[in-house]
C-alpha cells in the first residue's frame, strides 16, 4: 500500500484479511483527518465494516485471543487493579489476576501506549485478548458504575443499535451524531432531514415524498455543537438573525455525497433543513441559460436601452441575482455610472459601486435608493422592489432618465403584470417607462436512469390542481448515478417581455391581467408556463415539481 498506513495498524489488518479494499482505507483515512477519529471507528461510521469484523480480523491476523465477556468470568482482584477512569479511556476491561499477570480485553489491542499505561499503573505484565467495544462498555457500568465523569450529548432513538446510541452520545464534537443521521437519510432514501428544536429537545425529522420519520431527539445543551459543526462544514459565518445555505459534503465509502444545508434563526436555536442537493448548471454568461433565438434577440435589444425600467422577475433571490449580474455583464457600461444596491447583486465579471441594506428595515430598500440618486447614476441596479415605497424609488429614478434594473419577488407573469397595471393605474409608473421584464425559473429533472413512471390518484391530481390526462407521469426514485437524489440536476427555464410596439400598446390600454395573459397566449407568447408543460409532458420533470416550481 505504499506506505498508506502503518505496518500492524488496525487499516492494515484488515487490508491484508481482504475485509476493505484500499479505496476504502483511503476514505476513512480522509475521514479520520476531519474528525480525528481512528481508522476503524471511521470504518464503522461509514458503513463499511462492523466492530466484529474489526475484532475478527485483528485476533485472527494477530494471532489474539478473542474473548466474550460475562460478569461471572470476571476476576475482582483484575478489576481491582485497574482504574476505572483509565479503562474507560483505553475501552479495555481487566479479566484475569494471576500473580503479576495481567489479563485485559481491549477493544484496539494495537495500541501500544494504552498497553504501557495499563503496566506502568498497575506493575503487572500485561496480557491482551480481543473484546467486543460494546460488551466492554457494558463491563464498566456493571464493575465500575456509571459514568458520571463523562458527559454525553443526550441522543435517543429507538432506530439505532446500543452500540451506535453509546458511540454517539460519547462524542461531544456532534461528529458521529452527523454522520449517522446523514447516512440513515442516504441509506433510507429519504428526501431531506429537519432538525427542530423543541423547548428542551431537537427533533429530527425525515422526510420520503409525504412521509414523516422521526429519527431521534437530543437535548437542547449540546444543539448548538452540532448547528456549529454543520456550519464549519459548510464554511458558513456564525449563526445570525437572518438565513444562510450551503453545501455540506458526506462522506460515504469514499465518495462525496452533496446536502444543501439550509439553516434560519427560530425560538431555542437553528432550524435547519438538510437535502440531498442537486447542482445547477454552472451560469458564466447569458448563453448557459440555453436561449431561443427569440429569447436572445429580446434579451439583446433590452440590454442596449439606455434609460427606463427593467424588471427581473421570480422567487428565488438568488437566481434572480445571478440574472440580474449576467445581463449586466452584457451591458455596455462606457461612459456610465453604474451603481448596485443590495447584498445579492454585484457577482459579474465587472465591479461597481454597491450600497448594503438592512434586510430587517422594510422601507430600507426605497431610503438607499433615493440617497443613491444623490450620486447621480446613469444605471441603477436594485435588488428587490417588490414593495411599493422601493418600486415608487425605482419610478422616479426612471422619470430622471436613469436606467433602473431591479428584482421583483413574483412567480408568474401573472402576478408581474397584476401589480404592474395596478401601479399604472395609480399613476406609479408612466407605461412607456417599462421596458421589459425577464422571468426564470429553475425546475430538477428527473435521473433518467430511475425515474419511475406512474398514475397519479385522482386526489392527487385535484391537490396538484392538473387535468386528468393519458400523458405518462413519472417521479424521482433515487440511484448511485444520482447520488440517490432521484434528480440528474436543475434546469434554468426563462421568459422574455419586451415592451415595445404593439405589446406596449396592450399595456397601456388592457387594464386586467387575465386579459393581458390572454393576449399573450393569443400573440403565440411562450413562456416558462409552456415550456414547464412541455418537460412535464416528456416525462422530463414530475407533476409535483412542474405545480411546485412554474404553477405557484
Amino acid at each position: 500500500m505504499n506506505g498508506l498506513v502503518k505496518e500492524g495498524s488496525i487499516g492494515e489488518v484488515l487490508f491484508k484479511s481482504q475485509i476493505i479494499t484500499e479505496h476504502e482505507l483511503r476514505a476513512a483515512l480522509e475521514a479520520q483527518k476531519v474528525s480525528g477519529c481512528r481508522v476503524g471507528e471511521a470504518l464503522v461510521r461509514m458503513g463499511v465494516v462492523t466492530q466484529e469484523d474489526i475484532d475478527w480480523a485483528l485476533a485472527n491476523q494477530l494471532n489474539i485471543p478473542y474473548v466474550r465477556l460475562k460478569k461471572e468470568n470476571i476476576d475482582p482482584a483484575a478489576v481491582e487493579k485497574v482504574p476505572g477512569e483509565l479503562a474507560r479511556r483505553y475501552s479495555l476491561c481487566p479479566v484475569v489476576l494471576t500473580g503479576t499477570e495481567l489479563s485485559v480485553a481491549m477493544a484496539d489491542p494495537l495500541d501500544k501506549g494504552a498497553i504501557e499505561e495499563l503496566s506502568r499503573v498497575t506493575g503487572c505484565h500485561v496480557n491482551i485478548s480481543v473484546g467486543l467495544i460494546r460488551e466492554i462498555r457494558e463491563m464498566h457500568e456493571i464493575l465500575y458504575g456509571p459514568d458520571v465523569t463523562q458527559p454525553e450529548l443526550g441522543f435517543s432513538s429507538g432506530l439505532f443499535s446500543a452500540t451506535v446510541l453509546s458511540a454517539i452520545n460519547t462524542d461531544l464534537t456532534c461528529a458521529t451524531l452527523l454522520n449517522h443521521l446523514l447516512l440513515r437519510v442516504v441509506q433510507q432514501k429519504f428526501d431531506s432531514l429537519a432538525l427542530q428544536p423543541l423547548g428542551d429537545r431537537v427533533r429530527f425529522l425525515a422526510r420520503a415524498g409525504r412521509k414523516t420519520t422521526e429519527l431521534g431527539s437530543l437535548a437542547i445543551t449540546h444543539y448548538a455543537l452540532l448547528t456549529e459543526r454543520i456550519r464549519r462544514l459548510c464554511s458558513l459565518p456564525a449563526a445570525t438573525q437572518g438565513a444562510s445555505n450551503g453545501v455540506l459534503r458526506f462522506l460515504l465509502q469514499g465518495k462525496k455525497i452533496p446536502f444543501q444545508a439550509l439553516l434560519m434563526a427560530g425560538d431555542g436555536g437553528e432550524y435547519v433543513t438538510l437535502r440531498l442537493h442537486v447542482s445547477a448548471p454552472q451560469l458564466t454568461g447569458l448563453d448557459d441559460l440555453g436561449l431561443a433565438p427569440r429569447q436572445r434577440a429580446d434579451i439583446d435589444a433590452l440590454a442596449g436601452v439606455r434609460d427606463g425600467l427593467i424588471l427581473f422577475s421570480g422567487r428565488e433571490p438568488e437566481t434572480r441575482g445571478r440574472l440580474i449580474d449576467l445581463f449586466l455583464d452584457s451591458c455596455d457600461h462606457t461612459d456610465r455610472n453604474v451603481m448596485i444596491v443590495g447584498e445579492r447583486l454585484g457577482r459579474g465579471k465587472e465591479r461597481f459601486p454597491r450600497l448594503p441594506l438592512a434586510r430587517c428595515i422594510a422601507d430600507d430598500t426605497a431610503a438607499v435608493t433615493a440617497r443613491a440618486m444623490d450620486h447621480d447614476p446613469d444605471t441603477l441596479v436594485i435588488e428587490d422592489i417588490t414593495e411599493l415605497p422601493a418600486f415608487i424609488a425605482a419610478s422616479k429614478a426612471v422619470m430622471r432618465g436613469k436606467l433602473v434594473l431591479a428584482g421583483i419577488s413574483h412567480g408568474s407573469k401573472g402576478e408581474v403584470l397584476k401589480q404592474l397595471l395596478y401601479l399604472i393605474q395609480k399613476n406609479f409608473l408612466i407605461p412607456t417607462h417599462l421596458k421589459g421584464v425577464v422571468g426564470c425559473r429553475s425546475v430538477f429533472l428527473l435521473c433518467p436512469d430511475c425515474k419511475e413512471r406512474y398514475v397519479p390518484a385522482p386526489e392527487e391530481l385535484a391537490a396538484l390542481r392538473l387535468p386528468a390526462s393519458e400523458r405518462a407521469s413519472f417521479r424521482p426514485v433515487g440511484c448511485p448515478a444520482c447520488d440517490q437524489t432521484g434528480y440528474q440536476g436543475r434546469k434554468y427555464l426563462l421568459e422574455v417581455l419586451r415592451f415595445d410596439g404593439e405589446l406596449l400598446e396592450a399595456l397601456e390600454m388592457i387594464r386586467n391581467s387575465d386579459e393581458m395573459l390572454r393576449y399573450l397566449r393569443e400573440s403565440g407568447f411562450r413562456g416558462v408556463a409552456e415550456e414547464g408543460l412541455e418537460l412535464l409532458e416528456r416525462g422530463e420533470i414530475s407533476p409535483g415539481e412542474y405545480v411546485a416550481s412554474i404553477l405557484l
